[in-house]
């Protein structure tokens, strides 16, 4: 049974809480105390945390993490629920973040840090700190030894060459606690180096990044090398020309025999295949891993053994 990556916001944050909080609040002083998220059951999602945290010059407070793959349009109201529900739960003031981990996908794109409504003369209004990784520098992060934002040094500001990210890796695994880390370095490592580099640099497995709560948001972003791929759910026939259009963008052509093969594959099957493109150096990798699960029961060949996913 493969091993599950723990590698959701919570795990992030629980690797060094209280740099996490200074990083946040800009305040030396402050201490991250725990996590009353288990007991707070508004979401059931991998990138809300509530973490308590105190300083002497604030007290006690909670801050409301957010982390998210790309800017969200809608964060503002989300943000403003629960902020004031938090508040409400626990009596404490609320220090509401939102962590961006890529830019928003139209560079024109507004990124919003706060929520203002007025209605019938009434006015609502909540700022939230708003944090781009992009705009981190990676010296910075890997000098200090940064654990909980060690895995996002490609993608942060000067991280994108293999001496950064060598580095990177070394502080993970001079920590026995950080071993799971790595799947999630190498995963952000393939914007900025080819599959090849990854692998020849880093461990990578694709069976335990498959068990962590973000993996549908990291195949949906499907990035390999600086390009979008993209992954979603749905019929099987999307989810089939999906897997096609990864290829396509990877390795330029797929063969016509190969693409007829991949519409033979059962749903599930197509699922394990997109591990292999997104990983795969070379068209060849993918018709052998293909080969392998059309022989698969269940897999049948021809158009009238496709499965019908509604």
């Amino acid at each position: 049974m493969a091993k599950t990556a723990d590698i959701g916001s919570k795990r992030l944050i629980s690797l060094a809480p209280d740099t996490w909080v200074q990083w946040l609040t800009g305040d030396p002083t402050a201490r991250a105390l725990d996590f009353p998220s288990g007991e707070f059951q508004w979401v059931a999602r991998a990138t809300d945390v509530l973490l308590k945290a105190r300083s002497p010059r604030h007290g006690t407070f909670l801050i409301a993490n957010e982390i998210q793959f790309r800017p969200d349009a809608r964060m503002p109201w989300r943000i403003r629920a629960y902020a004031a529900l938090a508040e409400e739960h626990y009596g404490l003031n609320v220090f509401p973040v939102v962590v961006n981990i890529l830019p928003p996908r139209f560079h024109e794109a507004t990124i919003p840090a706060s929520y203002h409504s007025e209605f019938m003369g009434l006015m609502a209004h909540q700022d939230f700190k708003v944090f781009n990784l992009w705009e981190l520098d990676a010296a910075r992060v890997v000098e200090q030894d940064w654990k909980t934002l060690l895995p996002f040094v490609p993608i942060l500001r000067g991280g994108d060459d293999r001496t950064m990210v060598g580095k990177a890796l070394a502080l993970l695994r001079a920590d026995a606690a950080l071993a799971d880390m790595e799947t999630f370095l190498a995963f952000f490592a393939t914007f900025v180096m080819t599959s090849e580099e990854v692998h020849n640099l880093m461990r990578w497995d694709m069976a335990m990044l498959r068990e962590s709560p973000w993996y549908s948001a990291i195949v949906e972003e499907g990035v390999g090398q600086g390009r979008q791929v993209g992954w979603q759910e749905g019929r099987y026939e999307e989810r089939t020309e999906m897997l096609l259009r990864i290829l396509s963008r990877r390795f330029d052509v797929v063969p016509s025999e190969l693409a007829f093969r991949i519409r033979s594959l059962s749903a599930e099957s197509l699922l394990q295949l997109v591990d292999v493109a997104l990983m795969a150096s070379s068209l060849d990798v993918v018709t052998a891993a293909l080969a392998s699960l059309a022989a698969e029961p269940g897999n049948g060949h021809g158009d009238t053994d496709l499965p019908k996913i509604a």
